[in-house]
């Protein structure tokens, strides 16, 4: 499988989509589509762990138990294709990468709102044998998969707290105290490890299980110690949905929610659902590189509290989590986060953005909130029956 999410082509297509001028065609042929009084589901998702709610409510029969028909979810392979497919209404139903929904609500006035997270950790620091902190990364590459990710806002708070200067060069090697940053798609992350082409990778799991399975990389650091609880990829629907269709959207989320549910208590079937030898095929990872991000063996994580992966262990973080309530002070946090952030690219709209404005304007949580009230409420999925909270950060 040659994965294209975010290959330079990509983020050139992506970048040139995200603005009001890029999007306004596909956006124009989304309302320009009949709209189905009966329309079934369809979810648009990329082959990583980010997408496992929504591939599960398909897999377990979810969504047909909330009376809705549903369609296979489809694989994209890049997000530039997703995010076009989502715009112009050939599905109704995504995952995003937090970030990237900031970006394509303000920057290319999409009509859509979040209104569920997805997951929460899932991602990793990875490095070679020759780093041993996060110091060690000075004057070296860093990849990451995108400039619009919750893997650059990490990393670099990372590299901030260690005394190292973010910086994107095309030439020339990066200063002792500066960290070069480049844009690489996943699957080529692994094997640029291996070769020694950069120092460490930041992204979404099962590429960090990846290499090390395949005994090429550690990981130096989990995003979920260093940001407890942060959202990655979070569910975008479409606003014409969300207020046209309210009984269809509430069962979508309901659909989802019960998904995440399930597969916190059943973390091994849930890796063999999305592995390559499920007879869906929603995934091409065996189940043995997604069983170590989905159902970890119970002394994993003591050896990573001793090697310094894990520096928080009285968070109780799991590798990969479900919970579905995109809680606003996370939201106003990345917001503001992105704003000190290096990212290459017009980002007007991002420095134009007030981050109290994005948490209440950005999520729809109507849904969520009565999908919870159904399902046991956020104390069904480990946390206080609040929906509010304070953010956690500690590099």
């Amino acid at each position: 499988m040659n994965e294209d999410f975010f290959s330079r082509r990509d983020v050139m297509r992506l970048s040139a989509l995200l603005t009001a001028t890029g999007a306004a065609p596909f956006i124009s042929a989304g309302a320009a589509r009949a709209q189905e009084p009966d329309a079934p589901v369809r979810v648009g998702y990329l082959p990583i762990t980010d997408a496992t709610p929504l591939l599960v409510a398909h897999g377990k029969g979810f969504y047909e138990a909330e009376g809705l028909k549903a369609e296979k979810p489809v694989l994209f392979r890049s997000w530039a294709q997703i995010v076009e497919a989502f715009l112009s209404g050939q599905v109704n139903v995504v995952h995003l990468l937090s970030p990237i929904t900031v970006w394509a609500r303000y920057g290319s006035k999409a009509p859509a709102k979040v209104v569920a997270w997805n997951h929460t950790a899932g991602s990793g620091l990875s490095v070679g044998p020759d780093i041993q902190s996060v110091k060690d990364l000075g004057g070296k590459t860093v990849a990451i998969p995108f400039w619009y990710s919750i893997h650059n806002v990490v990393l670099q708070t990372l590299l901030r707290e260690n005394g190292l200067t973010p910086v994107s060069k095309k030439t020339g090697a990066p200063a002792a105290n500066e960290v070069n940053l480049a844009i690489m798609a996943p699957a080529d992350m692994v094997p640029a490890l291996a070769a020694n082409q950069i120092a460490g990778y930041i992204v979404a799991e099962p590429f960090n299980a990846a290499a090390e399975v395949l005994k090429v990389g550690r990981v130096l650091r989990f995003t979920g110690d260093v940001w407890k609880d942060h959202a990655c990829c979070v569910v975008f629907m479409q606003e014409k949905d969300l207020n046209e269709r309210p009984e269809w959207s509430q069962k979508v989320v309901n659909a989802m929610v019960k998904a995440q549910a399930w597969t916190r208590t059943n973390r091994g079937e849930t890796a063999e659902l999305l592995s390559k030898d499920n007879p869906n095929k929603y995934t091409p990872h065996s189940v043995e590189v997604l069983r170590r991000v989905l159902d970890p063996a119970p002394s994993d994580e003591s050896a990573y509290v001793a090697s310094g992966a894990i520096r928080n262990p009285e968070w109780r973080e799991k590798r990969i989590d479900f919970q579905p309530y995109p809680f606003p002070s996370y939201t106003e946090e990345l917001v503001t986060r992105l704003k000190g952030t290096l990212v290459e690219g017009n980002r007007a709209f991002l420095d134009a953005l007030d981050p109290a404005f994005a948490a209440k304007d950005l999520v729809d949580d109507r849904f969520v909130k009565a999908a919870l009230a159904q399902n046991g409420g956020l104390a069904a999925f480990g946390l206080p029956e609040s929906f509010t909270r304070t953010e956690v950060i500690s590099a």
